[in-house]
């Protein structure tokens, strides 16, 4: 709550942070809501949270704007919305991990892990979709949500980083997510 009060006084512009809060608030809604009928883990409530906190920075300074990020490794432009992208995929991904395990959806961690991936992209390119919506509907007003910066490959780097996110997820955490799944089975079955 803190970061998002933060985020929401004198932001470089209105409209881009409420587009980039709105998620933040929507999953805190659901969230909350869910709580006690379908608990999740601890460390994908911690990822949700670190998800949120990119958002609410992204927000308050506009993604090409963030401090400490112009420049960096070289870049020609501020990259701060890269970091926005890999978690667009890490943190849906252990979502989607933690609902199809839970749900026994699919078995198999094959399946499971091409689903997730798939998942995880669609979700992005989707995501990429209501930028381009935003931008047609507002006009100038969009080129700080859209944060392109001129970049040619915008939308495809967005979408390789989601994807990179989802694979990172999956490959590094996997191990402790299930951990943290068989401890909250084992509570609901005592």
């Amino acid at each position: 709550m803190a970061a998002l009060v933060w985020s929401g006084i004198s932001p470089k512009d209105q409209f881009t942070w409420f587009l980039e809060v709105v998620p933040a608030l929507i999953g805190g809604v659901v969230l909350a809501a869910t709580y006690n009928s379908f608990r999740l883990t601890p460390l994908l409530y911690f990822f949700i949270l670190l998800h949120c906190l990119v958002l609410m920075v992204g927000g308050h300074y506009t993604y090409a704007e963030v401090p400490f990020f112009d420049g960096l490794f070289g870049a020609e432009r501020n990259n701060y919305d890269k970091v926005g992208h890999f978690f667009q995929g890490f943190v849906p991904a252990l979502l989607a991990r933690e609902l199809l395990i839970r749900k026994a959806v699919v078995q198999g961690a094959g399946w499971r892990n091409y689903i997730i991936v798939s998942v995880c992209l669609a979700f992005s390119a989707f995501y990429e979709l209501i930028e381009w919506w935003v931008a047609l509907a507002t006009g100038e007003n969009a080129e700080a949500f859209l944060g392109t910066q001129g970049y040619v490959w915008d939308t495809q780097s967005d979408m390789a980083l989601a994807l990179l996110g989802a694979i990172c997820a999956l490959v590094l955490l996997s191990a402790a997510h299930n951990k943290q799944l068989q401890t909250l089975a084992n509570r609901s079955a005592a």
